[in-house]
């Protein structure tokens, strides 16, 4: 229902696209600036999004309302055109918005800078704010992530036992594998195509494709490897984590509860239900979305004050 009553209008994006060091390209959507000296706040959509998307366009338009500056990145492979080199973003590649952070504030050494990542993007900002934990001060200041898939293994195996979740899973492998017969040339000489367009589910497509691509032996390994779960107690920055117990990509016993309570810069908000980056409350005429709401709030009182 979210999916449908959020507005597919936002601020208007400038585009930027930017080399990469290994050759490849990031595009940025740079939404307005609300004044020379605002907050910047980096959005990270989830798996198969982009900056496009209505939750994205929405956290946008939540961010310039607080005066907050968004720009929010499209992984690899996402921003409408395939990407020039066989690897793709995945849940645990930290390299591409570390790359962007250290530009942004290379660009902008003076203003406060938050980062709020949804599902598979949040999952990669909590890997980055605790693997970088000792340096990432330097670069971030705050964060928000909503509705993360903290074990990814059980976040798989729970999409292939509901209804809702199959029909992501769906989806999700539709565009997957669309996205690897874009780039069928390429991908040939380091993956066995056949085998990776007949898989049948998420932890399969991940199994041959997404772990031999990103370096890992195989999906059980890249899910152990690159859940933020385990990277929660290293954080360093004020850092607020949105979750619904309902979320039909991650069991509710998989929660990171302890590791959330036992760090006191994490901030953890539970909602029995919300669902997956959904969180709709108001009326079908007039539709609010909690999370983007108050992931908003969190940012503008951590970079500017505004507790509104």
């Amino acid at each position: 229902m979210a999916r449908i009553l959020r507005s597919p209008n936002g601020p208007p994006y400038r585009r930027e696209r930017l080399d990469t060091p290994d050759g490849d390209f990031l595009d940025l959507d740079w939404g307005p600036e609300p004044s020379s000296d605002s907050p910047i706040a980096l959005v990270l959509h989830g798996l198969e999004g982009s900056s496009s998307r209505r939750y994205v366009r929405n956290i946008c338009r939540e961010l310039f309302v607080r005066g907050i500056w968004p720009v929010a990145l499209n992984f690899r492979g996402c921003s409408g055109e395939p990407n020039r080199r066989p690897r793709y973003y995945h849940s645990g590649e930290t390299g591409d918005p570390q790359f962007i952070l250290e530009l942004l504030r290379h660009r902008f050494p003076g203003r406060p800078i938050g980062a709020l990542g949804f599902s598979l993007g949040g999952n990669v900002l909590l890997k980055l704010l605790g693997e970088e934990s000792s340096d990432i001060r330097g670069r971030l200041d705050s964060a928000v992530a909503i509705s993360v898939p903290y074990d990814l293994a059980a976040g798989s195996q729970l999409l292939e036992q509901s209804r809702m979740g199959r029909f992501y899973a769906a989806y999700f492998l539709r565009s997957l594998k669309h996205k690897v017969r874009l780039k069928q040339e390429l991908l040939s000489p380091v993956l066995d195509l056949n085998t990776v367009l007949n898989s049948q589910t998420i932890w399969e497509f991940d199994d041959v494709a997404t772990a031999p691509l990103a370096g890992f032996e195989n999906a059980a390994t890249y899910y152990a490897e690159s859940s933020s779960f385990k990277f929660l107690g290293d954080i360093g920055v004020p850092t607020l984590l949105i979750h619904a117990e309902d979320d039909p990509f991650l069991p509710a016993q998989a929660i990171p509860r302890t590791e959330a309570l036992d760090n006191p810069m994490i901030q953890l908000v539970i909602h029995p239900v919300g669902g997956h980056v959904g969180f709709l409350e108001g009326t079908p005429r007039k539709p609010s979305f909690w999370a983007e709401v108050e992931g908003a709030r969190f940012l503008a009182e951590q970079l500017n004050g505004d507790a509104r």
